[in-house]
């Protein structure tokens, strides 16, 4: 066995001996098992990707809990701040424009053309966004879900689901803004 091969199952049996009291900790700050449970598995993933020969991580549970009470830090500033944001997210006027772009039937061969390159630039943002966010962008916005069927469907919280498509939609205005510019000459 490799000696990085070594290491991440060192990591994991840490992860493991420390899961039932980990998740509890969550739980009880989060007052949701979907959140929780995505908190969890935000940290383990984060726990592998920060380890390295360079700077391994010495003392695995302390780092678990220090990542977890960040990643809820950071998870309660970003729902204060879609609170605060919600009226300022509905003037933005690239959804509007691109959505008359996708969505009008139009008849010229620079409409279709135009339409075309939009999906296309889409379809590319969508395969690169994190798969939860995805489903819950894809589903709600183009599967014609109510966040609710979606929520009774995948058995996650609505609060969930509503976070991550609004980080959908932050990841596809950062990613679409360039296209944007670019159709409207901004």
């Amino acid at each position: 066995m490799t000696k990085a091969a070594e290491r991440r199952r060192d990591l994991m049996t840490a992860l493991r001996d420390s899961q039932q009291r980990l998740r509890a900790f969550i739980a009880r700050r989060t007052g949701s098992v979907a959140d929780a449970e995505d908190v969890y598995q935000e940290i383990s993933y984060q726990l592998i990707k920060a380890d390295s020969y360079l700077h391994p991580i010495e003392q695995v549970a302390a780092w678990l809990y220090r990542a977890a009470r960040n990643e809820l830090i950071d998870r309660s500033r970003k729902k204060r701040e879609l609170l605060l944001s919600e009226d300022m997210d509905e003037e933005w006027p690239a959804e509007a424009e691109l959505a008359d772009v996708l969505f009008t039937p139009r008849s010229s061969a620079e409409d279709d053309y135009l339409r075309q390159l939009v999906w296309q630039e889409l379809e590319i943002a969508l395969a690169d966004m994190p798969p939860l966010q995805r489903e819950a962008f894809e589903k709600t916005e183009l599967g014609g879900y109510s966040f609710k069927q979606l929520a009774q469907e995948s058995g996650t919280a609505v609060e969930t689901l509503l976070s991550r498509k609004h980080q959908a939609v932050l990841f596809l205005r950062l990613r679409l803004q360039v296209l944007y510019e670019d159709l409207t000459g901004d």
